[in-house]
């Protein structure tokens, strides 16, 4: 049990006495005074209207009490570890040497793709297990606090050494908490007895001029309550659990055979007041309120329904959020449905399209091997457009690679197309599938065919077809 509770138990206790005894006294002299002084009991309007008032006051002050209580309580609703305004009475009463300031870096991005009941849910268990460590490094009388948001607060009587030990130990043991990759950032200082908001600033101060720690993401953070959302964004979520989206097909051209043999999948939620609903409307909004997952399996479900109605040559490449393909639960339930299915998985090629290196690379790659040896293949999109997509290439081989739109659209550059011929050709030598998008020119297509590339889409190659087309060509 956090030392928060246990104090907060403590209080709740002497509140309880505080009302119970007085409230107990003031029964017993009444009753005594109107009735064990007498042999019998005269219920009169005056005794009436005394134990009436008796009564009446006893709950005014259970009630004031009360109130008393939730004002003074020394809890954070979501965490149950001390709020800042006891954390800092606590502090300043304790014998603490050492405080460090914990960051939960990516919160908001947990929060847009888990909805805010996860990332409550994640807080509260961030913290008890942070206490646990703790406990188990011999740390019991630390004080830990939530600031605000994702900003954590321990303070502790012994070394800063322990505690950056412990908390190194805990970041590792903890990078993955309901299924939920964290990024945590942490800095620790000598506590001296100052004000506590100068204590924070100096640990933010440490925070940002250490090399092991780097933010992931910039911004406020912002938690919305799903009682918010408009009239469109009920809309979205009525669609999502109706099922209705609607599906794009953009053929891949493969520059060898001449044929096409790969689809890249676009996505539409279908709505019945405001018609077809484009990703960059209903994204944010279903990952927000936490459907991110379950829009990406309606999605993965709908494609392996899909392949057997097609030609066995005939795969797919389609795009799902990594948060989904990082959660273990999201996964069992992937596989459960591809093995049902009895399709070959390789005609699944998820695409990957990330502006920003994954903070736990080493871990992100076991699942994406784990993908791999169930026999889907895995694709970078938008190679070439962030350090991110290199950052990849450098510890993961794909099975493909489908270029930035920039290399196509500026082919007459020669820098570019010189970067694109050195790219290709990196890509021939570890046997990469390339493809080059946004083809809208013959000239562009005969310059990347000269150039190797494997695979070219855009409408200089083919319209985008709907679901029933698609099946009339292939079945």
């Amino acid at each position: 049990m956090l030392l928060s509770e246990l104090e907060e138990r403590g209080r709740q206790f002497k509140l309880a006495l505080r009302a119970g005894v007085p409230i107990l006294l003031l029964i017993a002299l009444v009753l005594y005074a109107i009735f064990l002084k007498n042999n019998s009991i005269d219920l009169i309007i005056e005794n009436s209207l005394l134990i009436a008032g008796i009564v009446f006051i006893s709950i005014y002050f259970i009630y004031f009490l009360l109130i008393v209580d939730s004002q003074e309580s020394l809890l954070d609703n979501e965490t149950q570890g001390f709020n800042q305004s006891a954390f800092k009475s606590m502090l300043e009463t304790s014998k603490s040497k050492t405080i460090s300031l914990i960051i939960i870096n990516n919160l908001s991005s947990i929060n847009e793709n888990y909805g805010s009941i996860e990332a409550n849910k994640l807080l509260h268990s961030t913290i008890h297990r942070l206490n646990q460590v703790l406990e188990e490094a011999g740390l019991e009388k630390a004080l830990i606090g939530r600031r605000y948001g994702a900003e954590f607060l321990v303070a502790i009587e012994e070394r800063k050494e322990d505690l950056k030990e412990t908390l190194e130990k805990f970041i590792k043991e903890n990078h993955t908490i309901n299924s939920i990759d964290i990024d945590y950032k942490f800095s620790i200082i000598t506590y001296t007895n100052e004000e506590l908001e100068k204590t924070i600033m100096h640990l933010k101060d440490e925070m940002a001029t250490s090399k092991k720690h780097h933010p992931d993401e910039k911004g406020k953070d912002e938690i919305k309550d799903i009682s918010n959302i408009s009239k469109i964004e009920s809309a979205i979520v009525t669609s999502l659990k109706k099922n209705k989206l609607t599906f794009t097909f953009r053929p891949l051209l493969n520059t060898k055979t001449n044929k096409v043999n790969i689809y890249e999948i676009s996505v539409k939620l279908n709505s019945d007041k405001f018609g077809d609903i484009l990703p960059k409307t209903y994204l944010p909004v279903i990952n927000r309120i936490g459907l991110g997952m379950d829009y990406d399996f309606a999605i993965i479900t709908h494609l392996i329904d899909l392949l057997p109605l097609l030609d066995k040559s005939i795969s797919f490449t389609f795009n799902i959020s990594p948060f989904s393909l990082r959660n273990r639960e999201f996964q069992n339930r992937f596989f459960d449905y591809l093995d049902q299915s009895g399709i070959d998985a390789s005609r699944l090629i998820i695409e990957l399209y990330e502006r920003k290196a994954h903070h736990d690379l080493s871990n992100y790659f076991q699942t994406l091997n784990y993908m791999r040896t169930k026999g889907i293949r895995i694709a970078i999109d938008n190679f070439g457009s962030s350090n991110a997509s290199m950052e990849y290439m450098k510890h993961f081989r794909f099975d493909m690679v489908q270029f930035d739109r920039s290399f196509v659209t500026k082919l007459e550059d020669k820098i570019t197309y010189e970067m694109l011929h050195s790219l290709i050709e990196m890509s021939k030598n570890l046997n990469i599938k390339t493809v080059a998008k946004w083809v809208d020119k013959d000239i562009q297509k005969s310059k990347l065919t000269d150039l190797g590339i494997d695979y070219v889409q855009g409408f200089g190659i083919g319209k985008p077809i709907l679901e029933k087309e698609l099946i009339e060509r292939y079945n």
